[in-house]
């Protein structure tokens, strides 16, 4: 049995945790703070509790799978449909709603896009095609040699996949009106990516939607924390918390001890959760620079009553998409005209709020870096939105307050969020699939992994799994393959 050590008690650390210890491995977890989580958290505010981060469960068969592989029953916890999906609210007052039933979705197209269902049926058609062919490509495998980069099956894949045309660009085959296309490209912001450059590849996000629904965890997304950790326990897994990494010891080409809290101790493998880019330093220095994914301002709120007449989901769009991504991508600057999203979960979940009471969130896509004074602009930019908010169906929202809480940029980035990202390493072309850190970033160091949103497949909570198992079943193909990696402490595991 191998001893192998995971810094970071996010999703990727504590699924990576619980799928090495089914596989036999004998696994500690080091998380620097007193809960585990990372991004995946509640915000809590008196008796209230919202989901701090994630929201929007995507994808729920591929997130339902890996728990089980896991270790965890699909009885301890519940997934709530989401039908419809959302609203989408533009500025010019239309309201288009995303259906899972594609009937539905044709029939509301024809309402308010009439013309646009031939477009819509071709999209269908051809991301079904796409999602199978980038699905065991991308998503199934990793690429951790340069030949598995550059052979020919994979550059022939990215060219089917039109991985080399922006979302945006893509969208342009399908739709005439700029609202629906806005509306199957504002998708790539769950992710941190601007849809005018994030390449076609990720119009599947948008199709997904479509294909597989979404859902809302009972009880919140972070409510799998105490899941998991149960789930850990009974699995044997070591948690320590309050761990502050201070090191990774490199010896010989390998890591050989963990220094934290000024104590040494022994491994045999590390996994690196934290972002990645900020993360690798406990072994090198940052070799290579990122582009980060974009920021986010969130306001969590606590209201008297509840908005019953709003949806779980909804998207509120200014004016002009393209000038909005622009000013958050090129310009660095918080837009004049926000576009922002609504979650109003207390709808379907009477335990988030004492009883009379609901509780809001509020993301609004900013920029990541240093370039916003956010303790000059946060209040400001909350009452823009809040007023915006009123004037868009949320009645009296601000005399509704019972509280109000604000997160921006600054705060993440002190989180350990690489730039004050939200969501990892932004997904520009050269930051995707072949081109992004895998599950063994360093040829040279061969019993160094990784794991996390920045890490290929990517961002959001169910590819982070993804990913997880990604190198959990590529050590134990090492080990037992006798590959990469040997039996015995005297070899690289």
């Amino acid at each position: 049995m191998k001893n192998i050590s995971i810094i970071g008690g996010g999703i990727g650390g504590m699924m990576s945790a619980l799928l090495l210890s089914v596989k036999g491995f004998n696994v500690t977890l080091f998380e620097k703070e007193a809960a585990l989580g990372g991004r995946l958290a509640f915000h809590h505010h008196g008796d209230a509790k919202i989901d701090k981060g994630p929201t929007i469960v995507l994808l729920p068969d591929m997130l339902k799978a890996i728990l089980k592989e896991a270790g965890v029953h699909e009885n301890d916890y519940e997934l709530i449909e989401c039908d419809p999906l959302y609203d989408i609210h533009f500025a010019d007052g239309t309201t288009y709603t995303k259906y899972r039933d594609k009937d539905k979705q044709m029939a509301e197209i024809s309402r308010v896009f009439p013309g646009e269902e031939t477009g819509f049926k071709q999209f269908m058609a051809d991301m079904t095609y796409r999602f199978n062919e980038g699905k065991p490509r991308f998503l199934e495998q990793s690429f951790l040699t340069r030949w598995q980069t550059i052979q020919p099956a994979t550059l022939n894949s990215l060219r089917k996949l039109k991985a080399f045309r922006s979302v945006s660009k893509q969208l342009q085959t399908y739709f005439t009106d700029d609202r629906l296309k806005t509306a199957y490209a504002l998708q790539t912001l769950y992710i941190g990516g601007n849809p005018f450059a994030t390449p076609g590849i990720y119009s599947l996000v948008s199709y997904s939607e479509h294909e597989h629904g979404i859902y809302y965890v009972k009880g919140g997304y972070a409510s799998l924390i105490d899941v998991l950790e149960r789930a850990m326990d009974k699995q044997g897994v070591r948690i320590v918390k309050k761990a502050n990494v201070e090191e990774v010891v490199i010896e010989a080409g390998k890591a050989s001890y963990i220094k934290y809290n000024g104590t040494l101790e022994q491994t045999d493998a590390v996994v690196l959760n934290g972002d990645f880019p900020i993360a690798e330093k406990l072994v090198r220095q940052q070799g290579r620079q990122y582009q980060p994914s974009s920021g986010c301002m969130l306001l969590y709120a606590g209201i008297k009553g509840s908005y019953v007449e709003k949806k779980i989901h909804q998207f509120y769009m200014g004016e002009n998409f393209e000038r909005n991504m622009n000013q958050i991508f090129k310009e660095q600057r918080i837009p004049e005209d926000p576009s922002y999203y609504v979650f109003n979960p207390s709808i379907v979940d009477a335990t988030l709020a004492p009883e009379g009471e609901s509780v809001l969130y509020v993301l609004i896509p900013v920029p990541s870096g240093d370039t916003i004074d956010w303790k000059k602009e946060k209040d400001r930019l909350a009452e823009q939105v809040l007023s915006r908010m009123e004037k868009q169906g949320f009645t009296d929202l601000k005399e509704r307050l019972n509280w109000l809480d604000i997160r921006t940029p600054e705060e993440a980035k002190m989180e350990g969020l690489y730039a004050g990202g939200s969501f990892g390493i932004a997904p520009t072309l050269f930051q995707s699939g072949p081109f992004r850190p895998q599950f063994q970033p360093y040829p040279e160091l061969k019993n160094v992994f990784a794991v996390g949103a920045s890490v290929h497949p990517g961002g959001g909570v169910p590819i982070v799994m993804q990913g997880a198992k990604l190198l959990a079943d590529g050590i134990e193909k090492m080990v037992h393959g006798k590959d990469e990696i040997k039996h015995g402490t005297d070899e690289s595991l």
